[in-house]
C-alpha cells in the first residue's frame, strides 16, 4: 500500500444472493466476507449489470482509523470497526474507497473510509412490501375525516 492510497477495494458478505450467471472470483478477507479479486469498482459493474442485475450506492461515508502500519493485518482491522458501524443495515457489499497512511509523533496510523454497497436483481432498493410495512398508520378518526364521510339520511 501507497502513503496515499485512493483504492476501490470491494467486500462482499459471504452467502449474499447473487445471479446464478454471476461468477465473480473472491478470497477470503474476513470472517462473513470476501474481497473481490482481478476487477475493479468498474469491471464488477459491468459484470453485474451484464446479468441484469443492480449495484446500488449508498451515500454516506463511513470512516476508521487504527494504529499501524499500512499492513493487511491493519487493514482487517479498520474494516471490522467499520462494519458494526453498518451492521443496521441490511446490505450485502462494502466498498473501501480511501486508504491513508499518516505518521503523528513517529506513531503510524491506517484511515479508511468506506461506503456501504448492494447487489440485487430488483431495480428498487426497497422492496414495495418493506415500504408499505414502515409507512406510518394514521389513528381511526383521522381515517374517517379522511374520508370525508357524511351520513346519508334516508329520503322519506
Amino acid at each position: 500500500m501507497s502513503a496515499n492510497n485512493t483504492s476501490g477495494i470491494i467486500l462482499i458478505k459471504q452467502g449474499a444472493p447473487l445471479s446464478p450467471g454471476l461468477l465473480i472470483d473472491t478470497e477470503g478477507f474476513l470472517p462473513a466476507w470476501n474481497v473481490v479479486k482481478n476487477l475493479d469498482r468498474g469491471g464488477l459493474v459491468r459484470k453485474i449489470e451484464s446479468a441484469c442485475w443492480h449495484f446500488f450506492f449508498l451515500a454516506g461515508p463511513i470512516k476508521s482509523t487504527v494504529v499501524g502500519r499500512d499492513t493487511p493485518a491493519a487493514l482487517r482491522r479498520a474494516v471490522k470497526r467499520v462494519l458494526p458501524r453498518r451492521e443496521g443495515r441490511n446490505f450485502n457489499s462494502l466498498e473501501i474507497t480511501k486508504i491513508v497512511s499518516r505518521r503523528f509523533l513517529f506513531i503510524p496510523f491506517l484511515s479508511i473510509t468506506a461506503f456501504s454497497r448492494h447487489i440485487q436483481e430488483g431495480i428498487c432498493l426497497v422492496p414495495a412490501k418493506d415500504f408499505v410495512l414502515r409507512m406510518p398508520v394514521a389513528p381511526p378518526s383521522e381515517k374517517l375525516a379522511a374520508q370525508n364521510f357524511a351520513p346519508v339520511s334516508p329520503s322519506s
